[in-house]
This record gives C-alpha cells, structure tokens and sequence, in this order.
C-alpha cells in the first residue's frame, strides 16, 4: 500500500544551521526536483555498501523493515526482494522523491508490501505513520549526512526498534585512506548537495546506544570511503 501523510554538518567540522523540517523539505526537493530521475543510474557508482548493508538486514521471518530517508525507493525495492517475507516501510521528506518511489514501488508491483509515506527523521512515529508500533530492522543509507539535526535522527531510529531489532547506518566516511586531494575533492563535492559526512558518526551511535541499554558495532569501508554502523536493541 503506498499513501501519502501529513506529517549538515561537513567532515572535518561543521555544516548549515539546523532549520525546520518544512524548509528542509523544501530544500531537499530542490535539489533531487530533476536529479531523481537519474539517481539510481548514476549514486551506484559512488553509494557504496549499501548492498552490503542490505544483505546484513537479515529480519526475523514475517518481520518489518523500515527505512528513514527512503528516496527513490531503490533499497525497499531491493529488501524487498532479498526477504519475501517482510513487510516494508519507509518515508522521506522530499515529496518529490516520494512521487519517484511511489512510482517506482508500483512498476515492481510491491505496493502490497511497501508502504511509504511523507516523514521528518527527527520526529516520528510508527504507529501513527503507519499503523505498527515498530520495527524489527531500520536502516539509514547516506541520510544523516544530509539530515542538520542528524543526532536526533539516530535516536528516533533507535526507539522505533522492537525489543532485539536492530538499527544499521551506511554514510560517507572522512576518505583517510585516500589521498589527500581526493578528500579536498570529494567534501568539496559533496557539499554542492548539501552532504556533510559525519565525523563523529561512530562516537554518537555509541552514545545512543549506550542510553538505550543496546549494544553497537562499527567498521569502516573501501579505505574509510563509506562507514557503517549498527545498534542492536536488548531482547525481551
């Protein structure tokens, strides 16, 4: 079912002013306004460890997963193939990435099974976005990097897991591996569309994590190009 409801900061330091989520939504339908019709061809190549991600989601049979910063769709679309046995969620905050996904959703004949919906990753609420209480997988795919008050995004996330779910990040990392004018380039990049990689991404998911009585893990990808983490929820 698909339907539709109401409802940072750069590498090495800081990014824009955290502002509303109303602006922000604006602000992130300007930018994919025309990209989202060439998203998924050409962040393939430089999205990296999403799949890996994906493949690691590994939910409980009959389980829910749910997406903050859904886009395109492309990762439910994919999830939902890796477990035929899920129930998806997800939402965005640009409704013109929402139309995109709906779209997209619908050509693969999952609509049954993926629902989306408009949401703010700071503030919100499963039950009355969707109808369930929460969910047995979350997963952030190169988000918070674009998300101001991005902490709070992480916390939201990680109260939306059932008792033993798990929350999984995949996000740009600080290119230490790399050579130093691939770094200049590469933030410099990122920046025109307002992606900032979080530096202190692994210390504030420990936090989280720690606050929530829950247990993380974290590891860097491809020379510290891409970072992934996970917040594991105590069981009952």
């Amino acid at each position: 079912m698909i339907v539709a409801a109401n409802e940072g900061r750069c590498a090495q330091g800081h990014g824009p002013d955290e502002h509303g989520s109303d602006d922000h939504g604006r602000h992130m339908d300007g930018i994919y306004r025309y990209q989202r019709y060439i998203y998924d061809a050409t962040r393939k190549y430089y999205l990296l460890g999403r799949d890996r991600m994906l493949d690691r989601l590994r939910p409980p049979p009959g389980g829910t997963i749910l997406e903050v910063g859904c886009g395109t769709g492309r990762n439910l679309i994919l999830a939902a193939r890796r477990y035929p046995e899920a129930r998806l969620y997800g939402f965005d905050i640009s409704k013109a990435m929402l139309e995109t996904a709906r779209a997209s959703i619908e050509r693969e004949n999952l609509a049954d099974r993926i629902t989306v919906v408009e949401g703010d990753a700071t503030d919100f609420d499963m039950q009355a976005l969707f109808g369930v209480p929460h969910a047995d997988r979350v997963f952030i795919s190169y988000s918070l990097s674009m998300i101001p008050p991005w902490q709070e995004a992480i916390r939201e996330a990680v109260a939306a897991l059932s008792p033993g779910g798990e929350l999984h990040v995949v996000d740009f990392g600080q290119q230490s591996g790399w050579p130093k004018w691939f770094e200049k380039l590469m933030f410099a990049w990122l920046r025109k569309f307002s992606v900032y990689p979080r530096a202190d991404l692994e210390a504030e998911m420990r936090t989280v994590a720690e606050s929530a009585g829950a247990t993380s893990r974290f590891e860097t990808l491809y020379r510290d190009y891409a970072r992934y983490g996970v917040i594991a929820a105590k069981a009952i």
